[in-house]
């Protein structure tokens, strides 16, 4: 657990350690703390308690991941940076906010960050955050809590196609890693940017819900399951030629003959008992699983 800048300045006074060791016993055995205990005066204290908690701020912002929880000026948003709603998405902002009872337009940040982010490339800047406050009367501050709490609303630029590749276990155990490095390779970036040209930004994310039919890529608003080494650089070659990847081949609809997100056993229901799948009883020898042939080891 981490333990706050005001718990160790509490801790800090007469029964510094006692304290600190109460509430938190597995800190005992931290090199830290032992050296706070062995200090004879409280400013001794007071000035480890610092150092102390400089080390605890490095670590939680390590335990945030890649998300930033601040704001730092760039050239393309800054206190400069000019937002304004287009006229038609005026309009789409005002059937929006119809939609809610006027004492309660904050309702409505949501829907209205996502429609800015649309406007803007698929970012949003601090200007379109102020203005979604502006429109929603809440304090700025407000929008950004939202703004930098889900995932989805993105703070700084990304590019045109934006490829969220899932890395949680059940896409990882069906080759997600595999994918990751293939558009690695084949566009020239890593986790968390984007290329030269604007056009690919690339970031590994958690969970998107499609499991069923891993390995999976997000890419702006549309799935794309059931992926292959192969498949992958095919839809990067469609997206270089600025062509929408043809969903009825990939995108949305799941591939490999399935008509919808149903598992390697078909459509089954809590009415009838599956018939259970063929199952290697060596599938496991070797240690691994073969991504290729995840779905037929698969035993549920």
């Amino acid at each position: 657990m981490m333990i706050s800048l005001v718990e160790v300045q509490i801790a800090s006074s007469a029964s510094c350690c006692q304290e600190l060791v109460h509430f938190y016993p597995s800190s005992a055995s931290s090199p830290a703390v032992k050296m706070l205990s062995s200090l004879p005066s409280k400013v001794a204290k007071t000035s480890a308690v610092r150092l102390l908690n400089k080390s605890l701020n490095h670590q939680a912002v390590r335990s945030l991941g890649t998300a930033k929880s601040f704001h730092l000026d760039s050239p393309d948003n800054n206190e400069t940076t000019y937002f304004d709603f287009t006229e038609e998405n005026y309009e789409r902002a005002n059937r929006i906010l119809r939609k809610y009872p006027d004492n309660y337009r904050q309702a409505a940040m949501i829907p209205l960050l996502d429609l800015a982010q649309r406007q803007n490339g698929g970012w949003l800047p601090l200007a379109a955050m102020d203005k979604v406050a502006q429109i929603c009367h809440v304090a700025p501050v407000r929008v950004y809590e939202v703004a930098s709490f889900y995932t989805m609303f993105n703070r700084t630029p990304v590019g045109k196609y934006f490829l969220q590749v899932c890395g949680t276990t059940p896409c990882m155990i069906c080759g997600s890693e595999e994918i990751m490095q293939t558009i690695e390779n084949h566009l020239g970036i890593k986790n968390g940017q984007t290329t030269k040209d604007g056009m690919f930004t690339l970031l590994e994310v958690e969970c998107l819900g499609a499991c069923a039919n891993a390995p999976m890529v997000q890419i702006n608003d549309d799935y794309y399951e059931c992926l292959s080494k192969e498949t992958m650089i095919e839809l990067m070659e469609s997206m270089k030629k600025d062509k929408l990847p043809p969903v009825g081949k990939w995108g949305s609809l799941p591939m490999n003959g399935q008509v919808s997100c149903e598992g390697p056993l078909g459509k089954t229901s809590l009415f009838e008992t599956p018939k259970p799948p063929k199952v290697d009883p060596n599938r496991f020898k070797e240690g691994k699983v073969d991504p290729a042939s995840v779905k037929e080891r698969m035993a549920y």
